[in-house]
């Protein structure tokens, strides 16, 4: 058993629980999807550039990655240039990335407790449903990213006890890490991650012999049959490849065509725009407001659609905060020997601070969707605990309390019809939020 997944008995695989979240997930998400009929946020420069890729005329937003805006031109061709063709495959690949999020934590935990409550917080922590409502990039960032982790679990874990299917696992890691990373950069951090916890845990596995068999050993962990060589392909080189094919269609385009001796230059032309984003928007916020929960966004709030309306781009004002004490209960308890409590709070810290160093000038909440879900991971971990001693309490608290609130306030999360003008009073309960 390698040391960064869990070595507790396997319980009953919770996988029907886990689709049926996803599809109720689904379902809660299409419900008033089409809602506005007009953008809203920061759809403003993401359609448009979907629409410059059906008729490859020329560029727009050239600041990011092609995939998710190829994703949502795809769905208008498929669909229609709807509000619902828009964000269509936010909300496909916000089910689907909830389950590969429930996937990964049930292979890296073995805990049926801990991957249900995942489900369920997660589904309620209001940001991933809040970003599979809205023709955005982070959605299909972070769900190609969740289908990452959840394979990259399996490899781990490799149920079956083939070698093939384990390095299957491998490849489609690594795969997936590409998508994520050609949807939008802000999972970068966690790319190398798969690949440096490999070398670790055979660099453990072959304590004690030649080092020189770091690299060609086979049959040690973390997976048995796959040398370390084999490994940096698929969590190395495989990433880059898939994510320097998602700009295919930019070689196509009629003015100013990308040619492969650009490639490179793009990317660099890329993180300057950027950078160069530096005027003050009424909504920017930094990495402590966002733990905090006290800075969020409003994507949209006005008279639409026969009625007022407003979506409020916000963290489940419990589950956000709960989350924080139990991130230092798995920070605790990896350095007494949990690793994948270690892991989850490592993943959370890391991705957090790099916004707290990250010279970016202008930042929003929703560059805390990837971080929200480590936290998340943390407080199904530690209800999952306390439930296995016999203390449940605390779930069965939280999760009424996650549900109310996500009921609470699920007419200002999906664009419901709102008494009154200024029916936003009752939903911000602090001037911050205003």
């Amino acid at each position: 058993m390698t040391p960064v997944l869990s070595d507790r008995p396997r319980e009953n695989d919770p996988a029907l629980w886990c689709m049926g979240i996803a599809a109720a997930f689904f379902l809660i998400v299409l419900h008033r999807v089409g809602i506005p009929s007009k953008m809203m946020f920061d759809e403003i420069h993401y359609l448009p550039a979907a629409r410059r890729l059906i008729d490859l005329t020329a560029r727009l937003n050239p600041e990011h990655p092609l995939l998710a805006k190829q994703l949502i031109a795809w769905s208008m061709q498929l669909v229609g240039d709807t509000p619902f063709g828009w964000r269509l495959p936010s909300a496909l690949l916000g089910a689907v990335g909830l389950w590969g999020m429930m996937r990964a934590l049930w292979w890296a935990s073995l805990s049926r407790t801990a991957t249900v409550l995942f489900g369920l917080l997660l589904a309620t922590d209001f940001i991933w449903v809040m970003m599979s409502r809205i023709a955005l990039l982070d959605m299909a960032m972070g769900g190609f990213m969740a289908l990452a982790v959840w394979q990259w679990a399996l490899a781990w874990r490799n149920p079956s006890g083939k070698v093939s299917r384990a390095r299957l696992h491998l490849m489609l890691t690594g795969a997936f890490m590409g998508l994520s990373l050609g949807a939008k950069w802000n999972g970068a951090l966690l790319l190398p991650l798969p690949g440096l916890l490999f070398a670790l845990n055979r660099w453990e596995a072959l304590k004690g012999r030649r080092a020189g068999l770091l690299w060609s050993a086979t049959g040690a962990g973390p997976v048995p049959g796959v040398s370390l060589i084999e490994a940096a392909l698929w969590l190395g080189a495989l990433p880059l490849l898939v994510y320097f094919a998602t700009f295919l269609p930019a070689f196509f385009y009629e003015k100013d065509p990308l040619t492969v001796g650009r490639l490179i230059e793009w990317q660099q032309y890329m993180l300057q725009l950027q950078d160069s984003v530096k005027k003050p928007h009424t909504y920017m916020s930094v990495w402590w407001q966002w733990m905090a929960n006290i800075r969020p966004i409003w994507f949209l709030y006005e008279n639409v659609d026969g009625a007022q309306r407003g979506v409020l781009m916000l963290g489940n004002p419990f589950t956000m905060l709960a989350g924080l004490p139990a991130l230092l209960f798995c920070g605790w308890d990896g350095l007494k020997g949990k690793r994948l409590h270690l892991l989850v709070f490592a993943a959370y810290a890391l991705l957090v601070g790099f916004w707290a160093i990250n010279g970016k000038p202008v930042q929003f909440y929703y560059h805390y969707m990837l971080a929200s879900c480590f936290l998340i991971a943390a407080l199904a971990l530690v209800l999952a605990e306390w439930w296995d001693l016999g203390l449940r309490w605390p779930a069965k608290a939280t999760l009424v309390l996650a549900f109310g609130l996500f009921i609470g306030f699920y007419p200002i999360l999906s664009a419901g019809e709102l008494p009154r003008k200024d029916s936003f009073r009752d939903y911000t309960w602090l001037d911050s939020w205003k």
